[in-house]
């Protein structure tokens, strides 16, 4: 039986890695900065205790953080990176841990000012701004914490809880570790007995596979390679349900949810009205199963034929025709946009896009304020790709434009705008390729893009938001969480889902829990759900009044964290306090799937 191998990283063609030596030139230079930055922490103590001495020495403590943090966390993102491509590396994993440590003890260092600002009171830092014009840029930020006021805690407390973060971060390192390098997944065996890697960086291609036996073993021996390591999975995952209970305990927030969504102004009402919506909906996703399934001509639907191809030729989409198609789709933001998009893309080297034997699993994009963006996915030649592509380009230029119109202090935006960015983007790309390229192929496969990717946001993710939910809150009740627990309350939840029209395996469809790395950031998930609704509406909106809207948007990609999330998407024209915006988008997908039964 021929195995078909994923290469190593050092066999991987230079053009499909990204350009770290654009952060440091070489591995001697990451370490002479991180061993300078180290050397800086004990400047704070110069400035503990002294906040309230003048708006001068507040001004330098405040930059002294700034230079501190910049420097911190451009050594983090380095290592962060260069571990991501290849979890086999122990010693780039290593420095992956160094450089989270170093940012975690920066933050504890300057964990003293927040608490002395509260003590100085509103209106004396009123004044001070009034007085030192170069504190006004903060306004923003002090209006922010006076608001949280009664979340942070004393200098002593908040040092402690910063200091927490260093060892608690490694849950997630150690789920990366188990999942990116230690299983082994069984191959996939297609019809012709040819075997193919099983990988963090292959799977989703083999679930795409028109051959049934490669979809079925793909997903089959993925599943059991989790169910293998489910303990220590579930162990890790039992932490992060603890880690984040402690922390909202520890700054007196009445839940997990409610402290993961208070400090970026969200409501706790934007999480229930998604999971209301949603569980409304069901129907419309039993429906797609079931014609999906007439569609394939299969007696049953197995979750492995999800996303089975529904034509006989899946179309060829090369890196640069996926870049060309997606700079085409983003035109009516502008040239400026467009050309920054390409030039990241082709000259700048911002995408790891190689497929490589212990690559990370999924797609992310990251950097920070004196980096350029950085994408990680596997690209794979097919039209998920392509969408994949465009989505984490909707993150990186959201990105670009923070970094470029904002100070420090705001160069960063929440979780709950970021998807909606990179959301937009697909949608905008997607709707383009609808309308210019009619070869009927192409057009099934973007009909089964949009279900496949409304599947992942529409259904997988706001499933797992309820597990998420659920199991937050029998880690605030006290009650034992394990993997038994964990498999089936996600098994309960997934039944409702697919109802009485897909094949149900209870532990592989159980364990989906264990596949997502999200789950180790509080409350990510959801925010998959809310951002692809508002990006639907604002894509709605720059279609139908052109440059006007472009314009808003673009505005909205330059605010950063100098606004709070909600209002900075209603300035650019949709309102996520209403549970409107995710009805239209299940309008969306109910109308996706008129569309895919009337083609077939």
């Amino acid at each position: 039986m021929a195995l078909a191998q994923l290469p190593a990283r050092n066999e991987v063609p230079r053009e499909q890695t990204w350009n770290l030596e654009s952060i440091f030139p070489e591995l001697n230079a990451w370490e002479e900065s991180y061993h300078s930055l180290e050397k800086r922490l004990p400047e704070f103590e110069a400035y503990k205790g002294k906040l309230a001495q003048s708006p001068e020495v507040l001004l330098a403590c405040l930059k002294l953080r700034e230079e501190v943090l910049r420097g911190a966390e451009k050594v983090a993102v380095y290592s962060g990176l260069d571990s991501a491509t290849d979890a086999s590396d122990q010693e780039a994993q290593a420095r992956s841990g160094q450089g989270r440590g170093l940012m975690n003890k920066a933050v504890a260092e300057a964990a003293f000012i927040e608490p002395e600002l509260l003590a100085l009171g509103w209106e004396v830092l009123k004044s001070w701004m009034a007085e030192e014009p170069a504190l006004a840029v903060y306004q923003h930020y002090f209006e922010n914490l006076f608001r949280l006021q009664s979340h942070l805690r004393s200098t002593e407390v908040e040092e402690v809880l910063a200091l927490a973060a260093d060892p608690l971060g490694y849950l997630s390192g150690a789920y990366g570790s188990l999942v990116n390098a230690d299983i082994t997944f069984k191959p996939a065996v297609a019809e012709d007995s040819n075997a193919r890697e099983v990988g963090q960086s292959s799977i989703n291609g083999l679930i795409t596979d028109p051959d049934r036996e490669v979809r079925r073993t793909a997903w089959e021996n993925y599943a059991d390679g989790y169910l293998e390591h489910q303990n220590t999975i579930a162990a890790t995952q039992a932490g992060v349900f603890k880690r984040d209970v402690f922390r909202a305990r520890a700054r007196r927030y009445g839940s997990s949810l409610e402290a993961s969504l208070s400090p970026n102004n969200i409501p706790t009402e934007v999480f229930y009205n998604l999971i209301q919506v949603f569980k409304d909906n069901l129907p419309t996703w039993h429906r797609y199963w079931r014609i999906r399934k007439e569609i394939l001509g299969y007696d049953q639907l197995h979750v492995y034929d999800i996303k089975a191809p529904l034509t006989t030729s899946k179309p060829l989409i090369p890196y640069q025709q996926a870049v060309d198609w997606i700079c085409e789709g983003m035109a009516p933001l502008g040239e400026e946009y467009v050309e920054i998009l390409r030039k990241g893309c082709l000259e700048d080297r911002w995408v790891d896009r190689a497929l490589n034997k212990n690559k990370g699993q999924g797609a992310f994009s990251w950097g920070m304020h004196d980096t350029q963006p950085f994408i990680m996915m596997s690209y794979a030649d097919d039209v998920f790709s392509l969408s994949t592509l465009a989505h984490e380009l909707g993150h990186s230029l959201h990105s670009y434009y923070t970094w470029q119109n904002q100070p420090y202090i705001y160069g960063d935006y929440s979780l709950f705008v970021a998807e909606v960015a990179s959301n937009f983007n697909q949608a905008m790309v997607r709707e383009y390729l609808f309308q210019t390229q009619k070869d009927p192929d192409l057009q099934m496969a973007l009909i089964e893009e949009t279900m496949s990717n409304y599947h992942r946001y529409f259904f997988i993710m706001p499933t797992l938001a309820r597990f998420e939910i659920e199991m937050h809150e029998r880690a605030e009740r006290g009650e034992p969480i394990n993997a038994r627990s964990m498999i089936e309350l996600t098994a309960d939840l997934f039944r409702e889902g697919y109802g009485d029209e897909v094949v149900f395996d209870q532990n592989r469809i159980g364990i989906t829990w264990a596949q997502f790395g999200h789950m180790y950031a509080n409350f990510y998930v959801y925010q998959y759900a809310t951002g692809i609704s508002g990006a639907n509406a604002l894509v709605n909106r720059v279609l139908a009044e052109g440059e006007p809207a472009a314009a808003e948007y673009l505005d909205f990609l330059k605010a950063g964290n100098s606004l709070y999330s909600l209002d900075a998407l209603q300035r650019a024209g949709v309102d996520l306090t209403s549970p409107e915006p995710v009805k239209a988008g299940f309008k969306f997908l109910a109308d996706t799937v008129d569309r895919l039964e009337k083609i077939a």
